[in-house]
């Protein structure tokens, strides 16, 4: 049954206007979150790119340009994988108010050796979980300026398969990289779930809501050169995938949805209709361990802990 009413039909490609509306995806310059920023784009919202690297977000602003006539878009610089640079970042954009933020950047390692961020993080833990646990800190005060802010976080498919190791969070230990990214993302989505739960006991009129891309390939994507462009080989090789996968201009459509859907509500998990993989977006139901109650607590006390944060995350004494 679809999660959608009957007079409600959402359409991906004839999304409803945002006008008036501010939007920061981080990671906005490439992969997911590039689709993500050029569909919010369309509807008329400023759309605020997150990245670190001042070319690569030149290269994806001129590509949304062109592909969205009057696109009211523009560059932070921002990476979350340094946490002392978080507040100066925030204060530089300069807007009134954050209709929502989508968690996206993220790194995945494919190989040891074992990385750390410049705050002495591993990696992929550091980037993908802690610094964007940090960065809703910071947004706090302009989310809740707008009138119905939300927070979205982008988690993965590799989460359904992970447990965190709560006594080794970080992978010091025994750190095997497709295992620490699975962690890493399940470890957002607990976050994800826990914010929701902590802003409905505050009144807060901020939603946290959490969606994951299903299968989205690089070779079954539409091309955006210089940025994404794959060969026909490539693409014609990809071909089999595209019974269970989809590009990532289409695995941005579940956060699209999660961000621009008025019936969306906090809490809930949204991914692609079959078999979480691919299609258009939907309603999932959140499996247990991503919602539990427990670990959550312990992550988000540790999460606190190494990152410098006040448990309230800015959210207390929200309207």
């Amino acid at each position: 049954m679809s999660s959608a009413t009957p007079h409600h039909a959402w359409d991906v490609h004839r999304l409803p206007s945002a006008e008036g509306k501010n939007f920061l995806v981080t990671g906005g310059n490439a992969g997911i979150g590039y689709f993500v920023a050029e569909q919010l784009a369309a509807t008329g919202a400023l759309v605020v790119l997150g990245s670190r690297d001042p070319a690569r977000a030149d290269a994806a602003l001129a590509s949304l340009r062109s592909r969205v006539p009057g696109a009211r878009v523009r560059h932070l610089r921002l990476d979350v994988a340094a946490l002392s640079s978080l507040k100066a970042a925030v204060d530089a954009l300069d807007l009134g108010h954050l209709d929502a933020v989508v968690h996206n950047a993220g790194v995945a390692l494919d190989a040891p050796p074992r990385r750390e961020t410049v705050d002495g993080h591993e990696m992929m833990f550091g980037t993908n979980h802690l610094g964007h646990f940090a960065l809703t800190r910071h947004l706090a005060p302009l989310l809740s300026a707008a009138p119905a802010g939300r927070v979205v976080t982008t988690g993965s498919f590799a989460a359904r398969s992970e447990r965190l190791d709560l006594d080794d969070l970080e992978s010091t230990r025994d750190y095997r990289p497709k295992r620490t990214y699975g962690r890493s993302k399940l470890a957002q989505m607990s976050f994800g779930f826990a914010l929701d739960r902590r802003l409905r006991a505050v009144g807060s009129t901020v939603l946290s809501v959490v969606a994951h891309p299903g299968g989205a390939l690089d070779p079954l994507t539409p091309p955006r050169p210089p940025m994404t462009a794959s060969t026909p080989g490539q693409r014609l090789r990809a071909l089999p995938a595209g019974l269970l996968a989809q590009g990532k201009d289409a695995g941005a459509w579940p956060t699209v949805r999660a961000v621009l859907d008025p019936e969306v509500r906090g809490g809930e998990l949204w991914g692609p209709r079959f078999f979480g993989l691919r299609g258009t977006p939907r309603r999932e139901p959140v499996p247990a361990h991503m919602a539990d109650p427990e670990v959550a607590a312990r992550l988000w006390d540790a999460s606190c802990a190494l990152t410098g944060s006040d448990p309230h995350l800015g959210f207390s004494g929200d309207r």
